[in-house]
């Protein structure tokens, strides 16, 4: 009797899970929300994760995030990338982040799932983008460490703020 409770609520949760991703739920804000995995988790300078997207109405704000994941024997407690972004006119600015993964004490800030810490931290709030039209962003790791490793996956998040 257990048994079959449990294949039940198997086959039902398998039904749901089907279900809902048929039917594209997403979140209405979002313009963007893209990782890419870094291979044998070692992110070299030259491996820039690369996101396009486009910008329709420049009235609005947007939020844009960096998507990260470490593992728990990522060595520092923080982590510098450049952002280059480049947007319709081929113009490309680069600015220069730090965002910190870990308290002093070495308690990881990042949401834990397995052997995994995850962030979305925010790097530009309330930004208006100049031009409607195709962007491209590039993020790149900018620390010491070259490779830097225990780096599982890199993205970016950009959202309205309306």
């Amino acid at each position: 009797m257990k048994q079959a409770l449990k294949s039940f609520i198997v086959i039902i949760a398998a039904v749901l899970g089907i279900a809902l991703n048929g039917c594209n739920v997403t979140d209405p804000k979002m313009i963007v929300d893209q990782n890419t995995e870094i291979d044998n988790q070692t992110w070299s300078y030259n491996n820039k994760v690369r996101s396009d997207f486009e910008i329709k109405n420049t009235a609005i704000a947007y939020n844009l995030y960096l998507n990260l994941r470490v593992t728990p024997n990522y060595k520092y407690s923080n982590i510098f990338v450049l952002i280059h972004q480049t947007g319709p006119d081929k113009k490309t600015e680069t600015i220069r982040y730090e965002f910190k993964l870990a308290n002093p004490d070495g308690e990881w800030l990042g949401a834990g799932t397995g052997n995994l810490y995850s962030y979305q931290t925010i790097f530009k709030t309330n930004f208006k983008f100049a031009l409607a039209g195709k962007y491209h962003i590039e993020i790149e790791q900018n620390m010491r460490d070259n490779p830097l490793r225990n780096v599982s996956d890199a993205g970016l998040r950009v959202e309205r703020t309306e």
